[in-house]
C-alpha cells in the first residue's frame, strides 16, 4: 500500500548551493556525535532522540530519513542533482508509488517527491524532499561533550506512515550504506569518518548508545578501567558484501554454521549471495526482531538445537518462536543461559559466537525460547530475498562497527563476557 503526504510546501524552492552553506549550530569541531538508543519492548524497534528531541526508528535497510513535516517546508526542484540520488534507491514495496515529483521534470514549479518505508508495518509512502534539522552531543568516546545541530535531507511522509512505529516516534533515520542516510549525512556535515557504532541495549531498561563519525568507544567495565571497544575492532574488520539489487544493506559473507562445534550439514552455497539475482546472503536487520533464516537453513539449526536440549522441560510455543522451554532448567553464565554456542563460520575463517545470551530469550518469568525464527513461503521467495536476516536480538549487547568508507564491519562479540554491556555508555557530560 502506498501513502501520499498531503502536506505541501508554500516556501519557494531552496536551491543546492544555499543548503550547502547552511551552518551548524553548535561547534562540532570535527568531532564525532553520540546518541542514546532505546529499545521500544512492544515492537522491538530501537530509537533514537535526534529530530527536535523526538526518536527516529533505526533502519539498517533505509536509505534516508523520513518524518511528517509540517507546512510551509522547504523542498527541491525536480531536475536537481539531489533529488536523482534521492529517488535512485526506491524500495521494492514502493514500485506502485505515485511518480509524481520525478528527476527530470521541465516544470519550474516542481518539486521533488521521494518515498518513505516502513519496516514495521510493510507501507510504503511518499513525499516532498525537505531539508531538517537534527541534533545530538559532540563525544569524545567517553561522554557527550557539547550540542550540535546540523541539516539534513529527509522527505516529508504522510502522517498515517507512522502506524505501528513506537508511540511517539517521529519517524524513520535511515542507516543504510547510500549517500543520504543518516551516516552518511553526519559524515558530510560535520567532518568526520564516515563510520558508525552501533551498541542496541537489551531488555530491563536499558539505554544504549550509537557514535556517528568514528573514533573510541568506551563502555564502562567491571575491569580496573573502561575500555575502548572501537579501537579492538577496526584492527579486525570483515569485509560488508555488495547486493547490487540492494546496494544500500550490510551483507556480510558466511559460509556456515555450527552448533556444540559440529558444522550443521547444509548444501554447498546455501548461504551464497548471488549478485545477478540478488537473493541470498546474510544481511543484517535492526527491523528484524530475530534473526530469520530459509527454511531449509532454520530446520537444520532447530533441529541440531532439539537433538541437545531434549531432556529439558518443555512449555508451550511463544509464536514466532517454535521451541520452549522452563526458564529454570538452564543454568546462568555471564553470557546467559548454559546451552552450547553457535558458531556463524565467516569468510577468511573466523567465527562469530553466540553464546546462549544471543540464543535464548526469555518471553515471562517462567519461558524461555530458542530465539530463532523461519521465513515463510512468501518471504523465502520475495524479491532480494536473503538466505539469513541477522536480527537485532542477536545483535542486542554488542557493540557493532560499520566503516561505509572502507566497506568493512566488526564485533566486539557479546559484551557481557567482558564484564560490561550496552548500557554502560557515561552519558554524563564531559568537558570539551
Amino acid at each position: 500500500m502506498s501513502l501520499r503526504s498531503s502536506t505541501s510546501s508554500s516556501s519557494p524552492v531552496l536551491p543546492l548551493l544555499v543548503l550547502s552553506l547552511l551552518l551548524l549550530s553548535g561547534d562540532a569541531s570535527s568531532k564525532p556525535i553520540v546518541t542514546p538508543i532505546t529499545k521500544d519492548d512492544s515492537t522491538g524497534l530501537y530509537t533514537i532522540p535526534v529530530k527536535n528531541g523526538a526518536p527516529l526508528v533505526l533502519d539498517l535497510a533505509s536509505p534516508l530519513i523520513w518524518s511528517p513535516c509540517q507546512s510551509p517546508h522547504r523542498t527541491f526542484p525536480c531536475n536537481s542533482s539531489i533529488c536523482t540520488v534521492a529517488k535512485r534507491n526506491r524500495p521494492a514495496s514502493c514500485g506502485g508509488a505515485s511518480s509524481a515529483g520525478q528527476p527530470g521534470s521541465g516544470d519550474p514549479n516542481c518539486a521533488c517527491a521521494a518515498f518513505a518505508y516502513n519496516p514495521a508495518s510493510g507501507q510504503c509512502g511518499s513525499g516532498d524532499l525537505t531539508a531538517v534539522p537534527l541534533s545530538a552531543n559532540t563525544t569524545d568516546g567517553n561522554n557527550p561533550l557539547s550540542p550540535v545541530t546540523f541539516s539534513a535531507y529527509a522527505t516529508c511522509a504522510p502522517d498515517a506512515l507512522l502506524a505501528s512505529l513506537p508511540a511517539g516516534a517521529a519517524g524513520v533515520a535511515g542507516l543504510s550504506r547510500q549517500p543520504l542516510s543518516l551516516p552518511s549525512l553526519v559524515a558530510s556535515r560535520l567532518k568526520v569518518a564516515k563510520e558508525f557504532a552501533l551498541c542496541l541495549p537489551g531488555g530491563g531498561g536499558q539505554t544504549g548508545a550509537a557514535i556517528f563519525g568514528g573514533g573510541p568507544f568506551v563502555l564502562r567495565a567491571a575491569a580496573p578501567e573502561p575500555m575502548d571497544l572501537a579501537g579492538d575492532i577496526r584492527q579486525n574488520p570483515l569485509p560488508l558484501l555488495k547486493n547490487p539489487k540492494n546496494s544500500g544493506a550490510y551483507y556480510f559473507g558466511v559460509h556456515g554454521i555450527a552448533f556444540n562445534q559440529e558444522q550443521l550439514n547444509l548444501p554447498a552455497g546455501a548461504f551464497e549471495l548471488d549478485r545477478r539475482q540478488g537473493t541470498g546472503g546474510v544481511v543484517f536487520s535492526t527491523t528484524t526482531r530475530f534473526t530469520t533464516l530459509r527454511s531449509d537453513i532454520y530446520s537444520a539449526l532447530i533441529n541440531a538445537f532439539d537433538a541437545v536440549t531434549r531432556n529439558v522441560p518443555r512449555r508451550k510455543p511463544v509464536p514466532p518462536l517454535q521451541l520452549c522451554y522452563e526458564a529454570s532448567a538452564f543454568p546462568m553464565t555471564f553470557v546467559g543461559p548454559a546451552v552450547p554456542n553457535i558458531d556463524l563460520m565467516l569468510d577468511g575463517g573466523r567465527n562469530w559466537t553466540l553464546p546462549g545470551g544471543n540464543s535464548i530469550v526469555q518471553t515471562d518469568s517462567a519461558t524461555v525460547c530458542f530465539a530463532f525464527d523461519s521465513m515463510g513461503p512468501e518471504q523465502a521467495a520475495a524479491f532480494n530475498s536473503p538466505a539469513v536476516i541477522f536480527g537485532a536480538y542477536q545483535m542486542e549487547d554488542s557493540l557493532i562497527l560499520f566503516d561505509l568508507e572502507k566497506g568493512t564491519f566488526g564485533t566486539s562479540g557479546l559484551l557481557p563476557a567482558r564484564r560490561t554491556n550496552c548500557g554502560n555508555f557515561n552519558f554524563a557530560m564531559g568537558s570539551s
